[in-house]
């Protein structure tokens, strides 16, 4: 059956596990990237150098924030236009979002060589842990454009019905950052640098991977020269989709900014090496969750656009069960081996694996609820209604979570910190339940509509 055939005909059940597994054990083979960062670096280089990383952070993120605003944008309106067997279109929109993708990066990439050192002492770096930080960002901004045309390309990849390539496109450069990390740490003594040149290494591999991809025979939608050259429309529908998603990663850069401050102010550096930890094990946590978010996407997009109301309303309901059982076994997870799981990354220093493993229970206590506010989103953006997303966004990371941040560690001290990732995702998950549960009415009264139109 041709791939985007698949999308309104197939069983949905098994349409959804065909699409979200590969997504999944792309999302976690993705995830390891953090880990393997961290853990090798804290094991080779000292608990400080993951300081130093967790410095960092913010940039790698607002690569990331401009990779989602193309890639996720593109990959919804590429979607929509299969769905509406619009092929030339979608072959438009491939094109403009590698333009984009490249002189969005490059630009940033200038941007903060120029600046690099007030941004990392503004983002809390100091002393040793700055120069770890400076040493890292260096090597690391070398392969911003390639992070970003990775992750886009992908994205689409996975938007015109081959989640299988996509996997693949993550497991190879997660495996050979594996492989690069303790060769260049261990056998090199690159320190820092090396784990930073072992990501920039895999993720020129990743975007020449993705690129062929587009330019073979494999893709159902292929590049055209022509489609290269930006156009208003494109640009204004794909930023339009993909704003919430930018937003929400910009907001969780200035939040990381904040967080490390408050941590540098209340814990030290052994309190913001723990955040880097918190952060890589939440994201391994719910990476499986984006995993189903990335599966379903063309899912939704397709349908919706095809105007099958009712396979959409039965994607979005069997996207949040699937993500709820995830968190739930995660949060158990969590909450029973805090300790074992910080104590991989520095074995060696008990003061970090106790500071670390509290980090770890108090802010992922609303572990439970975090899978249907992904799946949410997710599902708001495929369908051409981002502005639903962008106000769950802007709730959680600027109308909750900053104030969180900045007013309980005045009554919790350090404690505080960490309360504040709960308190935030616990009110903005209200708000979610309802959002999803209207949408829910809305896509049973279209679906009657269309069936009563065809009977007629």
């Amino acid at each position: 059956m041709d791939r985007t055939l698949r999308l309104e005909k197939e069983r949905l059940g098994k349409l959804i596990f065909d699409f979200s597994l590969p997504a999944v054990i792309g999302m976690m083979v993705m995830a390891s990237y953090n880990i393997v960062d961290r853990v090798f670096v804290g094991r080779g280089v000292g608990a400080l150098a993951i300081s130093g990383i967790a410095i960092t952070f913010p940039i790698i993120v607002i690569f990331m924030a401009f990779g989602m605003l193309v890639g996720i944008g593109a990959t919804s309106v590429l979607s929509l236009r299969l769905g509406e067997k619009r092929i030339q279109e979608a072959e438009q929109t491939l094109g403009n979002a590698l333009t984009l993708s490249v002189i969005i990066s490059l630009l940033l990439t200038g941007l903060f060589y120029i600046f690099l050192d007030p941004m990392l002492t503004s983002f809390g770096g100091s002393g040793e842990v700055l120069q770890y930080a400076r040493a890292f960002t260096r090597v690391m901004l070398i392969g911003g454009v390639f992070q970003t045309v990775s992750f886009t390309m992908n994205n689409l990849i996975r938007g015109e019905g081959n989640p299988k390539m996509a996997m693949t496109t993550m497991i190879i450069g997660a495996v050979l950052n594996t492989i690069l990390n303790p060769i260049f740490i261990f056998v090199f003594h690159w320190g820092i640098e090396g784990s930073a040149w072992a990501t920039v290494i895999s993720q020129l591999i990743n975007s020449i991977w993705v690129l062929a991809y587009f330019f073979g025979k494999r893709s159902h939608v292929h590049f055209h020269f022509k489609n290269l050259y930006l156009k208003k429309e494109i640009i204004y529908k794909i930023f339009s989709i993909g704003i919430s998603p930018f937003i929400m990663q910009i907001s969780a850069s200035v939040v990381i900014v904040i967080f490390n401050n408050e941590l540098a102010s209340y814990g030290g550096d052994l309190a913001i090496a723990s955040m880097a930890v918190t952060n890589a094990v939440s994201m391994f946590v719910v990476m499986p969750v984006f995993g189903i978010n990335q599966g379903i996407q063309p899912i939704l997009g397709y349908n919706f656009g095809a105007k099958l109301f009712h396979r959409v309303k039965r994607v979005l309901e069997l996207g949040i069960i699937a993500s709820t059982i995830i968190c739930v076994v995660g949060f158990f997870v969590v909450m029973f081996f805090a300790d074992n799981i910080v104590a991989s990354f520095a074995n060696d220093n008990p003061q970090l694996i106790e500071i670390g493993a509290r980090a770890l229970r108090i802010y992922l206590l609303m572990l439970p609820i975090i899978g249907y506010q992904v799946i949410g989103a997710a599902y708001f953006q495929a369908v051409g209604k981002p502005k639903y997303s962008m106000i769950l966004t802007v709730l959680r990371q600027i109308v909750i979570l900053i104030p969180a941040v900045l007013i309980l560690p005045r009554f919790l001290n350090l404690d505080g910190v960490w309360a504040a990732g709960p308190v935030a995702d616990g009110l903005a998950g209200i708000l979610s339940a309802v959002f999803i549960m209207n949408e829910m009415k809305v896509l049973k009264k279209s679906g009657s509509a269309v069936v009563q139109n065809t009977d007629n």
